[in-house]
């Protein structure tokens, strides 16, 4: 089936993660899919040797900066940009589905998806219903946007149960759905493809147990707190170290209370790192730490941690709840009672047998329901009956 996969976003980091891992899950399906990006933005090609922060494209750049008000008033004036280059896109490809990454105030798709025939399935990861770290200004419209194509669409697509609940219990009936988490990559993801003992050597982790974590330092992830909180307790346990891979708001706070702490030889901050590294980071560790997240998202690096049989201790949202079996899978810690997360943290140090029975479960659970494929052949069964496969 020809497929047009199109989305308003740079595609970058998790983004692009995301992007490449449903249009090659349903390219591994025999589909021809083609994607539309927003200009600058190119998802299907990923840096392979990017350090520090990435530079976006020069227009999506600007763009981001702009004020509130005025950043939303052109996103609304992209709709007609959208009409104009789909409108290209549809007679030159001849899509028989299109696929979107929904964005806020972007209605042009489902307008022309409809007026041509096209089945259009539209994925949810944002919503104006959800609290945001950049705040909606034209949130009443954005609302009535955002109404119209859930309910013009031919199906939805969400991350969660939550964001499917809020989007029911404010718009009413909208079109047939899935709740898709995110998945991973186990041609990537593969414990097989590394030598972990050479690794640990090389970074000074040789006969520790270490407890990862891998992610943008941003206060609501709650490692400042996690970090603070450990930091009194740590020598508990001589044979622990932490591993804190990312960069973020809060990385030089961690760095200077671990400096004061001296406690550099017990955790390691190596900063931001490729994509294409992460793997052989998670390859160091025995389990995983993640303490804090939201009640609406699907942490992408949950899925990519279990893909490599390292189990995560993870709050109790319900995304995370969806997919991780407590004791079983992983490890789940009431929200915010990061006294909690850490007791765990501490208690899994000692061990050994219970972090490799779960992480090998988890590992399980992923090759089971949670590759790429897995996902495209879920947002497939939204197709009408009888469409072309």
């Amino acid at each position: 089936m020809r497929i047009l996969y199109h989305h308003r976003t740079r595609g970058r980091d998790v983004e692009g993660v995301h992007i490449r891992g449903v249009v090659n899950g349903l390219r591994e399906l025999g589909h021809e899919v083609t994607v539309m990006s927003f200009p600058g933005a190119d998802p299907e090609h990923e840096p392979v040797a990017q350090q520090g922060h990435v530079r976006p494209g020069r227009l999506a750049g600007m763009v981001t900066r702009l004020p509130g008000v005025l950043f939303e008033f052109l996103e609304l004036a992209y709709n007609p940009i959208t009409l104009l280059r789909m409108s290209m896109a549809i007679r030159r490809r001849q899509p028989q589905l299109i696929y979107e990454r929904y964005s806020l105030f972007l209605c042009a798709t489902v307008w022309l998806a409809r007026r041509r025939r096209i089945p259009l399935i539209l994925e949810i990861n944002d919503s104006a219903l959800v609290e945001r770290v950049r705040p909606l200004r034209l949130k009443g419209l954005a609302r009535r946007i955002e109404a119209w194509c859930m309910r013009n669409c031919t199906g939805l697509v969400f991350i969660s149960s939550y964001f499917k609940q809020q989007a029911e219990d404010a718009y009413g009936a909208i079109a047939p759905s899935v709740i898709s988490p995110n998945a991973a990559d186990l041609a990537r993801f593969d414990p097989a493809r590394f030598d972990a003992e050479r690794l640990r050597a090389e970074r000074g982790l040789t006969g520790r147990v270490v407890c990862g974590h891998i992610g943008a330092f941003a206060h609501w992830h709650g490692m400042d707190a996690f970090v603070e909180a450990i930091a009194e307790r740590i020598a508990e346990v001589p044979q622990l170290a932490l591993v804190l891979v990312g960069d973020g708001r809060t990385l030089p706070a961690i760095r200077a209370l671990v400096a004061e702490r001296g406690l550099a030889g017990r955790v390691l901050l190596p900063g931001r790192v490729a994509h294409d590294d992460i793997a052989a980071w998670i390859a160091c560790m025995d389990y995983a730490v993640l303490p804090d997240s939201n009640q609406y998202g699907s942490p992408m690096k949950l899925f990519e941690f279990m893909a490599m049989g390292v189990a995560m201790v993870a709050p109790d949202y319900a995304p995370i709840a969806e997919v991780v079996s407590d004791g079983q899978t992983g490890w789940l810690f009431p929200r915010r009672q990061t006294e909690v997360c850490v007791q765990r943290v501490l208690d899994l140090a000692m061990q050994a047998d219970q972090r490799q029975r779960v992480g090998a479960a988890a590992r399980s659970y992923i090759i089971r329901e949670r590759q790429w494929r897995n996902n495209a052949e879920q947002l497939l069964t939204l197709l009408p009956q009888g469409a072309s496969l």
